[in-house]
């Protein structure tokens, strides 16, 4: 490690999530883990952990990154989200890539192609986002005869996703009946996988009976969704205004609170490279900051480019917590009133800062700010006893 900067990650955790969350909800056949994007900037080793704790189908968002997946298992099934260009479908089948069709002329492109082995495929329907699938029943019915007749294509799975909560709006319900309207003209029980729902989805509503798979995403990273009224008057008619709006819409039945128990697996640290002595009225950084009481200011090998700038606004280091008072690209500065020695770990959210907390401060969710921590950060992964440092 030779920056002294980098991201723990306890796999341990994320195993203790997924058999929380499927103890919670047992009722699934298939448990899609969704690691996109490097799961969620944990790093793809955490592939591990997850198919450990439960998790029994793996989701990523391109051929790419279910290549990275394959790396750590060659068992567990993976399913691109995004449809693969035909190009590269020879490389899809050698690894044993699940593929998505999302139109008509995709499958017919497909079915032309000369296949030598087996290709699983998931057909998406567009049930309401406008973003991929099927959106007419009847080129649905055609690609589904087309890929049927194709001895070396299985369908094996459908899916959508759902683009709201559906907690204070018609569109989770409407999306529903678009799915089965558009899927109608086929017969769904010759589909052995059928999945929509995903992390909010999955504790806000009951499991839909047509469904056999659960799509699992920043849940298992931590975030249990779950949501609590409060006490004040802010509260107090935002669950007015709720109840108002579920009775308008009729709404399904919803949850907002849960009691799962989970824990965030992802810990950031740097180290302290540098202390200097500043005085009142001294500027600090790019003239960002003037010095309000004499202190020290340390420096921090870790800057924007990493995910991190000065709207953290805090550090914990040595039982305080300091203030960040500028940035750059590779570094931050932190206030001290006390001199705090070079080689000084310290913690930019963890234990003491959480992650939530962070979240709050900088007015982001969690799925930007994992997202934002840069490869640049080394990640040390804790799987079982072992710890590895992992560049990605």
């Amino acid at each position: 490690m030779q920056r002294k900067t980098y991201a723990n990650i306890d796999g341990n955790i994320l195993k203790n999530n997924v058999k929380e969350i499927i103890k919670k909800y047992p009722d699934y056949d298939y448990y899609f883990g969704v690691v996109k994007n490097n799961a969620y900037h944990h790093g793809m080793k955490c592939v591990l952990d997850l198919i450990e704790g439960g998790v029994n189908y793996l989701a990523v968002s391109s051929l790419e990154e279910a290549l990275a997946a394959r790396k750590y298992t060659t068992d567990t099934p993976v399913l691109s989200l995004q449809p693969i260009d035909l190009e590269f479908i020879l490389d899809a089948i050698n690894n044993n890539i699940t593929i998505t069709i999302d139109s008509l002329e995709y499958a017919q492109k497909l079915v032309k192609l000369d296949l030598f082995d087996q290709l699983k495929v998931h057909l998406a329907i567009d049930s309401g986002m406008n973003r991929l699938g099927f959106k007419k029943k009847d080129e649905l019915e055609k690609a589904f005869e087309l890929l049927k007749e194709n001895k070396h294509i299985t369908i094996e799975g459908i899916f959508s996703h759902f683009a709201t909560s559906g907690v204070m709006d018609p569109y989770f319900d409407q999306q529903v009946n678009n799915f089965l309207e558009i899927t109608s003209v086929i017969d769904l029980k010759e589909i052995p996988i059928i999945h929509m729902g995903r992390s909010l989805t999955l504790v806000n509503h009951p499991k839909l009976s047509f469904c056999n798979g659960i799509r699992l995403g920043i849940i298992m990273y931590g975030f249990s969704q779950s949501r609590k009224d409060g006490k004040s008057l802010q509260s107090k008619i935002h669950i007015l205004k709720r109840k108002w709006l579920q009775k308008k819409y009729k709404c399904s039945p919803t949850t907002l609170e849960n009691d799962l128990h989970l824990e965030t697996a992802m810990q950031l640290y740097s180290t302290v490279i540098s202390t200097r002595s500043v005085h009142k009225g001294e500027v600090v950084g790019y003239s960002t900051y003037k010095v309000e009481e004499d202190g020290y200011i340390l420096t921090l090998p870790i800057g924007y480019a990493d995910g991190v700038s000065k709207n953290f606004q805090y550090v914990y280091a040595q039982g305080e917590y300091l203030k960040i008072v500028s940035d750059c690209m590779d570094m931050i500065l932190i206030f001290s009133k006390k001199k705090i020695e070079v080689g000084t770990e310290v913690e930019i959210f963890g234990k003491h800062i959480p992650i939530r907390s962070v979240c709050k401060i900088t007015h982001m969710n969690a799925y930007h700010l994992f997202n934002q921590i840069s490869h640049r950060v080394l990640r040390v992964h804790i799987h079982n006893e072992e710890k590895e440092e992992v560049y990605y």
